[in-house]
């Protein structure tokens, strides 16, 4: 072989010898602990007698019996509809608000710029954990400064941990920490429109109002697909909300989400071949989803285009 072919060899081989770490490291903490999950979740653990002893208890093939099981459980059912109601305050209040404050960052007469996009993405560096364990201490009665205050007002004073306004609550501390991520993705949307298209807009008589209506928000409408995508996402994955407000409230189960249901039944109950299917389940409930969502966008931005 010559020199030259070895070096075009070696051209074109390069840029699989990039994607071997990546692609290792998906393989190993990706695709490896999936398909792991999925044979889990075709097994389950079978008894022999009081299971003591040596042999006693042994992993066989279950089919699909815990997929049955999951589909029919009323606690997952139950579960992904609180998830649902959830996620119906959530995801528009916070998808509004950011949109709102991205465009009135967008705003010439718009003061102090940097600092206010700082404070609007400031909760979002605050671990999840962390946020809802400071709102979960303000919604209790007892040290919370907002009761004591409504109290010294003579004003009823609404138990936000039980009943309906607990999703209110639960919806409160996520909203209060993705606003910001989402209005930085779409303020910087708004950033790379051209200047040219503003000017052309005042030049014809057009108001702020119907520059932000009839040009801003058209334009950044994939960075509003997209933060659209990633809410859907994190609302079928809550988890950290209703799991940390779980030690101050009754009325939070510890199967008040899905995640919060597979959690219990891995290391509560012990049944990780259970858990492992219901995990599956809401994993592709999620693909589904979201391959469906943005298969419906690109069908209406191409008919879009193609006017």
């Amino acid at each position: 072989m010559t020199v030259a072919r070895r070096r075009s060899y070696g051209v074109k081989g390069a840029p699989y010898g990039f994607l071997v770490p990546a692609t290792i490291l998906f393989a190993l903490f990706f695709a490896l602990p999936i398909g792991y999950a999925v044979w889990l979740s075709f097994r389950k653990v079978h008894v022999s007698g009081l299971g003591l002893g040596s042999g006693a208890r042994s992993e066989v093939w279950a089919g699909v019996e815990n997929y049955t099981d999951a589909f029919t459980d009323s606690e997952l059912l139950d579960g992904a509809l609180r998830v649902l109601g959830y996620g119906c305050i959530v995801v528009p209040v916070m998808l509004g608000l950011a949109l709102l404050f991205a465009l009135m960052l967008d705003s010439d007469k718009v003061r102090l710029a940097p600092f206010t996009r700082l404070a609007i993405f400031l909760p979002y560096a605050i671990p999840g954990v962390v946020a809802a364990l400071l709102w979960g201490f303000l919604y209790l009665p007892d040290v919370s400064p907002f009761y004591f205050v409504l109290a010294k007002l003579g004003m009823p004073q609404p138990d936000l941990l039980d009943g309906g306004p607990l999703y209110l609550a639960l919806s409160n501390i996520a909203v209060w920490g993705g606003t910001g991520f989402n209005m930085i993705v779409i303020y910087t949307s708004l950033q790379a429109i051209p200047a040219e298209v503003y000017e052309a807009a005042k030049l014809d008589g057009a108001t702020p109002s119907q520059i932000a209506l009839r040009i801003k928000i058209p334009m950044v409408a994939p960075s509003l697909v997209l933060t659209f995508f990633f809410s859907i996402i994190a609302t079928l994955q809550v988890f950290n909300e209703p799991t940390t407000l779980k030690p101050l409230t009754n009325s939070v189960s510890t199967t008040w989400s899905p995640l919060m249901k597979v959690y219990r039944d891995a290391f509560g109950t012990g049944d990780i071949h259970q858990a492992a299917a219901e995990a599956v389940i809401i994993a592709f409930v999620t693909l589904v989803l979201s391959f469906g969502f943005l298969r419906a966008a690109n069908r209406r931005n191409k008919q879009e285009a193609a006017r």
